[in-house]
């Protein structure tokens, strides 16, 4: 069964050019053929949490719970899973607070004012990590009652799977980082990671930027932009293998707004909690908003935080940020993880 979009409800931090370094744009773009998905969750009282650790360890159809990554929505995952449903998997794509079905649109954006666009307030303003932590494991909790979960982030999705692998390990049958984030103790932050010297030859939007990010309190970005070298950036950035059309598709999927906080957000993964759930990473080696040297580097330091529990990399050499077009590669990838413990 596939259950689209189920949902629960300042550091400043990052100057404009290191927060928009690497970005992680995790686009919805191959997902847009589907409209809202399932009602809104809330989040299971602790008094579950037994009775969904037992049901993990009971085994059943495994439950794959889906992150988006920044300026994007559940929606992303659509392709990928659906394919993961028709295998006979349950699955959640998960939309962060103010995304996808509760996603803010901002009213100069629809009218295209730049100008307003700079100033217009953002009910995103003020969220981060611990939100987004909170949206997540609410989910997983819930999910944890039927059987295994097999939590999987993409691009800025990375940071939730580490904070929410702290935080309820013993509900997590496998963790998954599909050309996502991973910090650790030398890059504690999404920013940190973008700054790394491995993440230097990553696209950077920044001219795409719309306002002061310190003052608005988010990244707006115009995706509607119709001037030729700007949709040229963004291409080159997220996914340049894919022809024109699916391209504009990805664009019109995609949100002006994400929290500064939430980069800056501290996501390092403790060896006790997250370190003991056995991970997988999807290496994308055609990315160039988070680079491959720098998906190479999180893997690394990864692995010498855990030596014993070391990341299976699957490797998509000619994949971009988005992966690739055809969603059935990395649905193959994700299929595997559903019996593999330890």
């Amino acid at each position: 069964m596939f259950m689209s979009n189920d949902t629960n409800e300042e550091g400043k931090g990052s100057t404009r050019r290191t927060a928009l370094r690497g970005l992680g744009l995790a686009v919805g773009g191959m997902a847009l053929a589907t409209g809202p998905g399932a009602s809104a969750a809330s989040a299971a009282s602790a008094a579950s949490a037994a009775s969904a650790a037992s049901a993990a360890q009971r085994g059943g159809v495994a439950t794959y719970v889906l992150v988006h990554g920044t300026h994007s929505a559940g929606a992303f995952w659509v392709p990928i899973a659906r394919e993961l449903a028709l295998r006979g998997h349950r699955v959640v794509t998960v939309d962060q607070p103010r995304h996808g079905a509760e996603a803010f649109v901002a009213e100069s954006y629809q009218r295209q004012d730049l100008a307003a666009m700079a100033v217009e307030p953002s009910p995103l303003k003020g969220l981060g990590l611990d939100d987004y932590e909170a949206r997540v494991t609410g989910i997983v909790r819930r999910a944890a009652r039927n059987g295994p979960v097999v939590l999987v982030g993409h691009s800025l999705g990375g940071v939730s799977v580490s904070r929410v692998a702290d935080a309820v390990p013993h509900l997590l049958h496998h963790i998954c980082y599909m050309a996502a984030f991973c910090p650790s103790r030398v890059l504690p932050t999404a920013d940190a990671c973008t700054a790394a010297p491995e993440n230097a030859n990553a696209v950077s939007p920044v001219e795409l930027t719309v306002g002061d990010p310190d003052r608005l309190g988010v990244l707006r970005l115009n995706f509607r932009t119709g001037v030729r070298g700007e949709l040229a950036l963004l291409k080159e950035m997220i996914c340049a293998d894919y022809p024109d059309a699916d391209f504009r598709r990805v664009l019109a999927g995609m949100q002006t707004d994400e929290p500064v906080a939430a980069y800056a957000g501290r996501a390092v993964g403790r060896a006790a909690t997250w370190g003991r759930v056995p991970r997988t990473y999807l290496r994308f080696g055609k990315d160039r908003t988070i680079a491959t040297a720098l998906q190479d580097r999180m893997i690394a330091e990864a692995d010498a935080a855990t030596p014993g529990n070391r990341f299976r990399v699957h490797d998509f050499p000619d994949a971009s940020h988005v992966g690739p077009l055809d969603p059935t590669p990395v649905a193959d990838a994700l299929d595997t993880l559903a019996g593999r413990r330890g």
